[in-house]
């Protein structure tokens, strides 16, 4: 799928050591927008129609022995077609030795070809997680986003709610921290959100009237996380007299953070509720909701049968 974001060209050529064998333009000037990568195997036969040009082209054993059945012009003629349609690297897979066709053909297109030592298939499937991962869809919302009881939990709320004290309370708990302030959330493939902290504020956190700490120092290393899936939004809210608070929990409350439903509670604040545990019992209930027991509904079934029992009796 094709968004706004890339990723450069020279971050994928350093997080895979892949071998320079020919660099046309500056790989840093080479922007990859999609995660698919494909093996060229009809294109090498010169069939070119609803051929997507942005994606990473690989060559494997495969491609390989076909072209060595071609001749030289043929293969010229076929690297000529695919080097003209601009794409933007072409990686040979398992340390094949390079045409000199292609790289005759490169050199009068500009092309970038690379080489890993790989096997075509386990590169190819390391490459497309790690474009997946990258190009993925993400926003940054303001909030705490916890780990409870292993559900991903995103406090939200109005600055000065007490989203950050009620974070340091599920710390002392022995919950994990994954980012306060402002949270990074992408959109996985399987249709998840997860939440990451920016890497410049990661691990810190700020409480008014101490300042900035750093939770991994202060708690140690199992009170943070890098990364977790968003399973719960919980709205921290001022106690409101005339708003009337949901008490049964039989409607259902959503949040959609780039095209996700995420369940969503409000909590209100007043003096005297404890919102640390109170936040624990709402991840352990969502999780429950999310093994599929519902605890309100099965709540109100068994008041139902209840009063249907009292009116067979009176009849």
């Amino acid at each position: 799928m094709s968004n706004n974001r890339f990723v450069k060209l020279s971050e994928i050529i350093d997080e895979f050591e892949l071998e320079i064998l020919y660099q046309g333009k500056n790989p840093d000037e080479i922007k990859l927008f999609v995660s698919n990568v494909d093996r060229p195997g009809l294109q090498l036969m010169g069939y070119f129609t609803h051929f997507d040009s942005q994606r990473i082209q690989l060559i494997g054993n495969m491609e390989y022995g076909y072209l060595q059945n071609l001749t030289s012009e043929e293969r010229r003629e076929r690297f000529d077609q695919l080097f003209a349609h601009d794409i933007p690297v072409l990686i040979y897979a398992r340390g094949i030795e390079m045409y000199s066709e292609c790289l005759e053909m490169a050199q009068k297109h500009g092309g970038t070809i690379l080489r890993t030592q790989e096997p075509t298939g386990e590169f190819m499937s390391a490459l497309t997680s790690s474009l997946m991962a990258k190009l993925a869809p993400r926003i940054t919302r303001h909030g705490v986003l916890m780990e409870v009881y292993g559900e991903g939990i995103l406090l939200i709320g109005d600055s000065g709610v007490g989203k950050s004290e009620n974070a340091v309370e599920l710390l002392k708990r022995g919950h994990r921290i994954i980012a306060d302030d402002a949270v990074e959330i992408t959109r996985t493939a399987s249709g998840n959100l997860r939440g990451t902290a920016p890497e410049l504020i990661r691990y810190y956190m700020e409480l008014r009237g101490i300042g900035v700490i750093d939770v991994r120092q202060l708690f140690g290393m199992s009170a943070v996380k890098d990364s977790t899936r968003i399973d719960m939004i919980i709205n921290i809210e001022q106690w409101n007299d005339e708003v009337n608070y949901d008490r049964i929990g039989l409607e259902e409350h959503y949040t959609s953070i780039l095209d996700v439903k995420v369940p969503t509670v409000t909590v209100p604040v007043k003096p005297g509720r404890n919102l640390a545990i109170i936040i624990e019992v709402a991840a352990m209930n969502n999780r429950q909701k999310r093994m599929g027991f519902n605890a309100a509904e099965a709540f109100t079934q068994h008041i139902n049968a209840h009063f249907q029992a009292e009116q067979t009796s009176w009849k």
